[in-house]
């Protein structure tokens, strides 16, 4: 039984490709990364990205705002529009608009333009909240990048098969950290610094995770010991996680190779970039018949 693995994560069956004109093109452009004006449209989209952000964190320099600020709002205006247009036009190029408008990307696409215009019509906000605070929020800009990198959506879906053994090993160290923290409160004691228990697993966590803070540390010879082991295990929850996901990673490229074409018949997804005709329904695959066309 042939296991298929979503690889677009942004591309989801459930948005629907339009069957013919203007929609379609526009779609195999905005939603297809391995068509040559997809891949344009994705990197000038991740450029225009890493510059919102870069103007987001430069703004926040008060000297910087203060001698570029004026600047810095034509652009976080023109980034707005950018983005807004490009988010009506995902709408519109999609039989399933709202399904996609309630789509994690979809979602990320909406906050990455609302904070400009809710601090537009909401100016009286920083009598509760500071607008700098909506202002910041316009950093979710980055999380875009993740619909049109590849290496990011297999990231997401090595992450995804990898959970359940996750979750295991994470209930493991939280019984590690709660055992442990809990014995160097009856070790320690409150006289040291661990004056309770929540406060001594708050050591563990640290110590487990090799940051060690040093706001609390042992003092008696048993209590070192116990830290001593604790950095010791500390290498290793480190290295189990990121094995999991290596191996999960690797798995998945193996089992379907990077590709983001998709059947407009029956929406099938994850065909050869070498593939002429749909592996499901036989249909001719849109970008196969532009090359075979452009031949004669």
């Amino acid at each position: 039984m042939e296991i298929k693995i979503p690889i677009n994560i942004d591309q989801d069956n459930r948005f629907g490709a339009p069957d013919h004109g203007w929609r379609l093109r526009l779609y195999t452009i905005i939603f297809e990364a391995d068509t040559r004006a997809g891949r344009i449209f994705d990197m000038l989209l991740i450029s225009v990205i890493m510059l919102s952000v870069a103007v987001v964190m430069l703004d926040s320099l008060e000297a910087v705002r203060n001698q570029w600020g004026g600047l810095f709002n034509v652009l976080e205006w023109f980034f707005t529009v950018i983005f807004s247009i490009e988010y009506l036009l995902r709408m519109v190029c999609v039989r399933r608009p709202m399904r996609y408008a309630t789509s994690v990307f979809g979602i990320i696409d909406l906050l990455a333009v609302a904070p400009t215009y809710l601090a537009m019509f909401f100016p009286g906000l920083h009598a509760l909240i500071d607008v700098r605070v909506l202002r910041l929020l316009r950093i979710f800009r980055i999380l875009k990048m993740g619909a049109y990198v590849a290496e990011f959506r297999y990231l997401g879906n090595a992450l995804l098969a990898s959970r359940r053994k996750i979750a295991v090993f994470m209930s493991f160290v939280m019984m590690v950290v709660i055992v442990m923290g809990t014995l160097m409160y009856v070790v320690e004691g409150p006289a040291n610094g661990f004056t309770s228990v929540p406060m001594s697993i708050y050591w563990a966590i640290t110590t487990v995770t090799t940051v060690g803070f040093g706001d609390i540390t042992p003092h008696t010879d048993l209590g070192r010991l116990i830290a001593s082991f604790m950095m010791l295990i500390g290498w290793g929850t480190l290295a189990v996680p990121t094995g999991i996901v290596s191996a999960e990673f690797v798995a998945l490229r193996e089992r379907q190779p990077p590709t983001a074409r998709t059947c407009h018949k029956c929406l099938s997804e994850g065909h050869l970039s070498s593939a002429c005709f749909c592996k499901d329904c036989g249909a001719a695959l849109a970008a196969c018949q532009k090359d075979k066309d452009s031949q004669q």
